[in-house]
């Protein structure tokens, strides 16, 4: 097959981790929507900020700056990315602490460090640091490798157990849900009749040819969907997120930010959930009627729809196009009328 005729350009937004990688450490990056949060976490109280997704330390290095009343606590799943990061925090002294966790276990990093509650926590969520670009590692389609795609490396699972193991309906299940890939099913049945199937080249290679060519022409790589999907359904990405996100806004005190950086719309839809959740207590009544059921707002939104790149930025870094960001602010514990829970 020709790229011509089966699979457009190659174009970076189409994998945030394709993004190019420069610095001899090759963790530089554009940390997205950077002035944005900044600006979100200039009014928290003084305390601890969780950095749930640390990367390359670009977001805490620059709140660190640019907020003297904020401390960081990085946690990150990727152990090459941590040690560059805890490197480059090093000057804060102990303003900044990292740990090497998957952001579900916050409360174990808050333990550890003796930090009774935070002033604030940021995801930047999906593959969100540009080391996960390396070969080695099996996130994208764009170089030949293993099929790996772990986060953590201490995990034994990896891509190859999903592509060789999973059955043609739980493929197509993951691709579906995780990948919203309208050509699942195909694709689902092109892999377990190729299997096995050992490197990404492999892989991307059987979706191309799955899906139809009128479809291969639009819409970026044919195989980014089925990658990013395999990616999630591995690393448990939705499943643990709305765990994470609840807890985070539990341990964050009054005035403080919870904020979220979402790429795509599975994110996204879990993020507006659990805010919205906390926003109304769970409250289902009926908005023109009093509240009957006792539901206590913990948060108030900051914004009532997310924020999205300036075109500027869009422009000049390609994974910022999809971004979305989502931020709540702690309030004191209120039922829908003002109330405090418990009076009446």
């Amino acid at each position: 097959m020709t790229q011509d005729d089966t699979v457009p350009a190659d174009d970076p937004a189409d994998d945030p981790a394709a993004v190019a990688l420069g610095g001899p450490d090759g963790f530089d990056h554009r940390p997205v929507m950077l002035d944005e949060i900044v600006e979100v976490f200039a009014s928290v109280p003084a305390g601890w900020v969780l950095d749930a997704t640390l990367g390359g330390a670009g977001h805490a290095a620059a709140l660190l700056e640019a907020h003297p009343q904020v401390r960081i606590l990085g946690l990150d799943r990727d152990a090459d990315a941590l040690a560059v990061a805890t490197a480059r925090l090093a000057r804060h002294g102990e303003r900044a602490a990292t740990a090497h966790l998957r952001f579900d276990h916050l409360d174990d990093a808050m333990e550890a460090f003796s930090i009774d509650r935070l002033a604030g926590a940021l995801f930047d969520l999906g593959v969100s640091s540009p080391q996960l670009d390396r070969t080695d590692r099996g996130f994208s389609y764009r170089h030949d490798a293993p099929l790996d795609m772990r986060m953590d490396r201490r995990e034994q699972w990896t891509a190859s157990d999903i592509v060789n193991g999973y059955d043609e309906r739980e493929l197509a299940s993951v691709l579906r849900r995780h990948g919203d890939e309208r050509f699942a099913t195909r694709i689902a049945r092109a892999i377990v009749a190729a299997r096995p199937l050992e490197s990404t080249t492999e892989l991307a290679e059987i979706v191309v040819t799955a899906i139809p060519a009128a479809a291969r022409r639009t819409g970026g790589h044919p195989a980014k969907r089925t990658f990013q999907a395999i990616r999630i359904e591995l690393n448990r990405e939705l499943e643990v997120l709305p765990v994470a996100l609840d807890r985070a806004i539990e341990q964050t005190m009054v005035g403080g930010r919870v904020a979220v950086l979402s790429y795509h719309s599975g994110e996204d839809r879990i993020v507006k959930e659990r805010m919205r959740a906390a926003a109304t207590g769970g409250c289902e009544c009926p908005p023109e009627l009093p509240c009957v059921c006792d539901a206590v707002r913990t948060v108030r939104l900051v914004r009532g729809v997310p924020r999205t790149p300036r075109e500027a930025e869009r422009a000049a870094n390609p994974r910022a196009r999809s971004a979305r960001l989502r931020v709540v602010e702690r309030i004191e514990p209120t039922r829908r009328d003002g109330a405090e829970p418990g009076r009446s």
